[in-house]
């Protein structure tokens, strides 16, 4: 059966009719999902039909026939207007409607991130990205499909703070694994080139060119957030090894190093078996230079990096690398503040392996600058004087930010307190937690009664 000019005009005045009351909305979906295959089959004569509707107020059907005309193959010339077309239905169509079709909406949004690739223009993608995953979103704790696509573009286009809006979210609900570990893994990737210092540096999907960040809390804020986002791709539950984990897992290595100068290789007792038999054998390289940069030699550092230089720059990691080596010196910097009340510029450039008295006088004012350390520097006689942390935590403005840490806690332990009551009565859980108890110690459970009375 093809589509003639009654169908065609069925199929508008059925869109136009059942649009506007939301309690009819139902029935619209019912009719279009029948029409489906009708409208795959006809979808280059489709194209007119839009212009017949109203993407804000017959969002749904707008969305299946726009998803019919885009499911074949655009021509070169036609990418532009496509483009726009799905930027505009992005921007302007009801939320309530497209969630009656999610997969439909999916769709066309992969492909709009598709078109803006191809077009080298990725920057085109981010804002509509946006909308539609909020749009698609039941709340800011869900995790759509589309969160890794909209992080993807951001580091294509160089937006790095655009991705910072959803890697700040609390992520409670996830609709596929994958999803959660290219979210994961896309958001180290933003976190690593927005926290950062100095040259840019080769990642595996786009070049990235690293910004510069001179607040120090801004820093460990970062390094905080590729915490919890480390944690989540690597020990959420998997049955076999991810490569977006054990990449993710390289990067937080190098990360930690950078901003703390060291790594704890232990995991969570919740991380998978899979994980923790496998993530680290194929990490070796980096769990070698932990174990170097952990002797505080920066000439042995040095060398471990030049001799595994080809396994790193294969791992697109080189640039990351190569901020480890530089952080030495500030870390080294650091624990003589623990020794010393004051020391001349010419031991610290003998300790830490500096050349010059002038190369470690730059360190130093570099860190007094970034509040690293606290110091004041005599340029008379060379000496450096380490001084103790000025804040005494007794000001409104901390005192504010301590409050308002501690209610998020509070909200945070409640929410998790209720999703554990209401995993405690999934049935699919309890199975799956009854297997894997043997990994646990017994004191991960709560006593279980041996008798129940029914």
């Amino acid at each position: 059966m093809n589509l003639n000019m009654n169908s065609v005009e069925s199929l508008v005045a059925q869109i136009q009719g059942l649009s506007g009351d939301i309690n009819e909305l139902s029935q619209l979906s019912s009719f279009l999902k029948q029409s489906e295959e009708l409208l795959h089959t006809e979808s280059t004569r489709l194209a007119p039909l839009l212009n017949e509707l109203d993407p804000s107020i017959h969002s749904l059907g707008y969305l299946y026939i726009l998803d019919a005309c885009t499911s074949v193959p655009i021509l070169k010339e036609q990418v532009n207007e496509v483009v726009l077309s799905i930027s505009r239905f992005i921007n302007i169509c009801a939320a309530e409607q497209i969630r009656l079709a999610p997969d439909k909406f999916i769709s066309i949004c992969k492909r709009f991130k598709d078109q803006v690739m191809l077009l080298q223009d990725p920057m085109r993608g981010v804002a509509p990205m946006l909308t539609a995953l909020r749009k698609l979103q039941s709340s800011s704790e869900h995790l759509t499909t589309l969160h890794p696509d909209y992080l993807l573009l951001c580091l294509l286009s160089k937006c790095y703070k655009s991705g910072l809006s959803i890697l700040e979210d609390d992520i409670f609900e996830v609709e596929q694994p994958r999803d959660l570990l290219l979210y994961c893994y896309y958001g180290v990737q933003r976190c690593c080139v927005e926290a950062m210092i100095g040259v840019a540096m080769y990642l595996e999907i786009s070049y990235v060119h690293l910004l510069l960040l001179n607040d120090k809390e801004a820093l460990l804020t970062h390094y905080l957030m590729i915490s919890c986002i480390k944690l989540g791709v690597v020990t959420a539950p998997m049955s076999i090894i991810s490569a977006i984990a054990v990449e993710a897992y390289k990067k937080y290595i190098l990360v930690s190093l950078i901003h703390l100068g060291q790594f704890s290789t232990n995991f969570p007792k919740y991380t998978s078996s899979a994980a923790q038999r496998n993530v680290k054998n194929f990490s070796q390289p980096y769990l070698e230079l932990v174990s170097s940069y952990s002797a505080g030699k920066i000439s042995e550092l040095e060398a471990f990096v030049q001799a595994n230089k080809d396994k790193f720059e294969t791992d697109k990691n080189l640039g990351l690398v190569k901020q480890v080596v530089s952080s030495m010196y500030k870390h080294n910097i650091q624990r003589l503040t623990q020794t010393y009340l004051t020391l001349s510029l010419q031991d610290i450039a003998n300790t830490v392996q500096l050349n010059s008295p002038k190369e470690a006088e730059m360190h130093v004012l570099k860190m007094i600058q970034d509040g690293e350390i606290n110091a004041t520097i005599n340029q008379k006689d060379g000496m450096v004087r380490f001084l103790e942390d000025p804040e005494q935590y007794r000001t409104c403005e901390m005192i504010e930010r301590i409050d308002s840490s501690i209610r998020r806690a509070m909200m945070l332990s409640k929410k998790l307190t209720s999703m554990n009551e209401l995993m405690s009565c999934d049935l699919s859980y309890l199975g799956k937690a009854g297997k894997e108890q043997k990994r646990f110690d017994f004191d991960d459970f709560d006593s279980v009664p041996s008798k129940f009375n029914i």
